[in-house]
């Protein structure tokens, strides 16, 4: 990791590849699969938001409480905004996006005061929008966060070793191996937490993003109402049947913020 005083590298180039049209909602599915002495998965209906962090969707007076973006709900500096804190976050280790660079990110919108992201993806592009890197940034339901920042391959893989406590029922071991899927028909997110050479848990996103105009912006609101709302509940759920079946919980260690997170 570089220090502030020197100076970044370099943005690495990768393919350019078409993109979705944004802002856009991506309407799909999540699903979570657990391995081990208590077997369990779910999937669910949800959607979620494609957006250019340098043109956040701007909505009616009657819409902003129900699709809102803020800093302080990702990582870095809650009184700048969030590209900046996302290219210094990169520039504190060692990336320098350039002029006229794009980030998209996808991510829950706050809803009457609330949200919860437990993963927020950022597509870091250059200005000729190939892509430059991917920052991962996982929330637990203890009010903390962690980045991860991968350099993907040209099929969207990444690999990283665990380094946060995300679930009372897994320790901060294993490697993540993870793809990305940025395309105008599909947008996924999937990880996998491999331990022993096995994997424990995998957890996947899998929707099609479409322009989030005020008409489609209603739908998903009146068909899937409160939905950073529903997140945490449903996580706490699964949390009370895991625990109800006596799987064994971890304790939570001290968490070290992240510079920049």
């Amino acid at each position: 990791m570089t220090t502030a005083l020197e100076a970044p590298r370099p943005a690495p180039r990768r393919a350019r590849a078409s993109l979705p049209t944004v802002p856009a909602l991506v309407v799909g599915t999540v699903s979570h699969h657990r391995v081990g002495p208590v077997r369990h998965g779910f999937r669910h209906a949800v959607y979620q938001w494609l957006v250019d962090l340098d043109a956040l969707p701007a909505q009616p007076w009657w819409l902003r409480p129900f699709c809102t973006f803020r800093s302080r709900d990702h990582l870095g500096d809650p009184h700048r905004d969030l590209k900046t804190n996302v290219e210094r976050f990169l520039a504190q280790r060692g990336i320098r996006l350039g002029p006229g660079a794009r980030v998209l990110m996808l991510a829950n919108a706050r809803v009457l005061g609330h949200v919860f992201d437990p993963l927020t993806v950022y597509w870091c592009l250059d200005r000729d929008e190939a892509l430059v890197c991917v920052v991962a940034e996982v929330h637990n339901t203890y009010g903390e966060r962690h980045a991860y920042l991968l350099e993907p391959d040209a099929d969207g893989r990444a690999v990283a070793d665990k380094e946060f406590y995300v679930s009372p029922f897994n320790d901060v071991t294993g490697r993540y191996e993870m793809r990305f899927t940025l395309e105008p028909e599909r947008v996924a997110t999937s990880i996998a937490l491999r331990r022993g050479g096995e994997v424990v848990f995998s957890a996947s996103l899998n929707g099609r993003p479409t322009p989030a105009t005020r008409a489609a912006v209603v739908r998903q609101i009146m068909t899937k109402p409160l939905m950073p709302q529903r997140v945490s509940a449903l996580i706490r759920a699964h949390g009370i049947f895991l625990w109800a079946r006596r799987l064994p919980v971890v304790r939570r260690p001290h968490h070290r913020a992240q510079e920049g997170v």
